[in-house]
C-alpha cells in the first residue's frame, strides 16, 4: 500500500455515491459517465485493498470500511476546500466564496436581503446560501462546510460547547387571518376566540409548530384545543391558503411584508398574548474564517440586528482569537 492510496477525485466519488445511493446518480451528480465512476472505485478498492461497497442489493450499500473512509473523507474534503478559500482570500476580497447557513424562514425571507446588500458591496465573492434544518445547520458550521448562519432553533447539546451562540434578533410569530373574516374586524380577539379558529399549521414535528405551542400554554391556551384544518410543508403554501380563506396561522411577521402592504392578510393582535422567539448568529471560532466572512459578520450583521446583547457581543464576533473560545450565550430553545 501506497502513502495515500486514494486521490481527491476518488474521495468525491465515494461522497457522492453514498449521498445518491447509486452510481448511475453519482456520475449524473458529478457530470461524468457511469463506467467512469465504477472503475474509480474498482481501482480504489483494489489501491485499499477492501470492497466498499455491498454489491448484494439494488441500492449502494457501504460496508464497514466504506464508512471509515467516507467518515475521513469528508473531513479531508472539507479542509481542502478551507485552504482553497484561505489562499482566495489573498485576493483580499476580489474573490473567493461565503458559504451561509439559514433555517427555513430566516433563510426564504431574511437572507436573501441580507445577501443583497454584501453582493453590492463585493460583487466579485461568490455566495452560496444553504437552508435547512436548525440542526443540519448547525451541523454545517461545526464540520467548517459553511461559514456562519441564522437560526431560530435551539443548536444540538452536543455542539452548544463548541460554537459561538449569540441572540440576534427578535422574531414575532403573528396569528394571520384572511381579510374577509369576521375577526378581521376587531381590535383586540380574545383567547377564547383561538379555539373556534380552523388552523393551517406546519407538521406537528416542526420546530416552529412547537415553539408556538409552548408559548401559547404559557399563557394559559390549550393548544390540544385548537383545531388543525391541515399540515402543510412551507411556509408560501400557509400563506396562500389563508389568504384563500382556508383558515388561521401563526408565521414570522417576516414573511408577510409584502402581504401586509398589499393588504391580501390581516394580523390579528391576541390579548394578553406575545409569540416571539429568538433568532441567533452561530459561528465555529476553531475552524478558518475567510474575509469574505469576516466583512459579512462586520458590515453586514450589524445592520439587520434589532437585539441589543448582539450588538454587546460584536467586538467578539468580528475578533475571536482576542476572546475565549466559546460564549456561554443560550438561545432559549425557541423554533427553526
Amino acid at each position: 500500500m501506497s502513502d495515500i492510496p486514494f486521490t481527491l477525485d476518488q474521495l468525491r466519488i465515494l461522497k457522492a455515491i453514498a449521498a445518491e445511493g447509486s452510481f448511475k446518480r453519482a456520475a449524473d451528480t458529478l457530470y461524468v459517465s457511469q463506467p467512469a465512476v465504477s472503475l474509480q472505485v474498482q481501482n480504489l478498492e483494489k489501491q485499499l485493498n477492501v470492497p466498499l461497497f455491498d454489491r448484494g442489493g439494488r441500492k449502494a450499500q457501504l460496508t464497514e470500511a466504506g464508512h471509515l473512509l467516507l467518515s475521513y473523507g469528508e473531513k479531508i474534503i472539507t479542509l481542502c476546500q478551507e485552504t482553497c478559500r484561505a489562499i482566495e482570500d489573498l485576493q483580499n476580497l476580489q474573490g473567493g466564496t461565503l458559504i451561509v447557513g439559514a433555517s427555513q424562514t430566516t433563510g426564504t425571507y431574511l437572507l436573501p436581503r441580507m445577501i443583497g446588500h454584501f453582493r453590492h458591496k463585493y460583487p466579485e465573492v461568490t455566495v452560496q446560501l444553504q437552508v435547512h434544518s436548525t440542526r443540519r445547520t448547525s451541523w454545517g458550521v461545526a464540520n467548517g462546510q459553511v461559514d456562519l448562519a441564522i437560526i431560530g432553533g435551539e443548536v444540538p447539546a452536543e455542539l452548544q460547547e463548541t460554537l459561538q451562540i449569540i441572540p440576534y434578533a427578535d422574531d414575532e410569530l403573528a396569528l394571520i387571518l384572511p381579510v374577509s373574516h369576521p375577526l378581521s374586524k376587531v381590535e383586540m380577539i380574545q383567547k377564547e376566540d383561538l379555539y373556534r379558529l380552523k388552523f393551517i399549521t406546519l407538521d406537528s414535528q416542526s420546530t416552529i409548530r412547537k415553539v408556538i405551542d409552548k408559548v401559547l400554554s404559557r399563557c394559559d391556551i390549550d393548544t390540544k384545543r385548537l383545531k388543525v384544518e391541515m399540515e402543510l410543508n412551507s411556509i408560501e403554501a400557509i400563506k396562500n391558503a389563508v389568504q384563500s380563506g382556508l383558515g388561521a396561522a401563526f408565521v414570522s411577521i417576516t414573511a408577510i411584508e409584502k402581504e401586509l402592504q398589499m393588504n391580501v392578510l390581516h394580523v390579528a393582535p391576541i390579548k394578553d398574548v406575545e409569540v416571539r422567539r429568538t433568532l441567533s448568529v452561530i459561528l465555529n471560532p476553531n475552524r478558518y474564517r475567510s474575509k469574505a466572512a469576516e466583512a459579512f459578520v462586520r458590515e453586514i450583521l450589524p445592520e439587520f440586528s434589532t437585539y441589543p446583547e448582539y450588538l454587546a457581543q460584536a467586538e467578539l464576533i468580528q475578533n475571536p482569537s482576542a476572546h475565549p473560545i466559546h460564549t456561554e450565550i443560550s438561545t432559549n430553545g425557541n423554533g427553526i
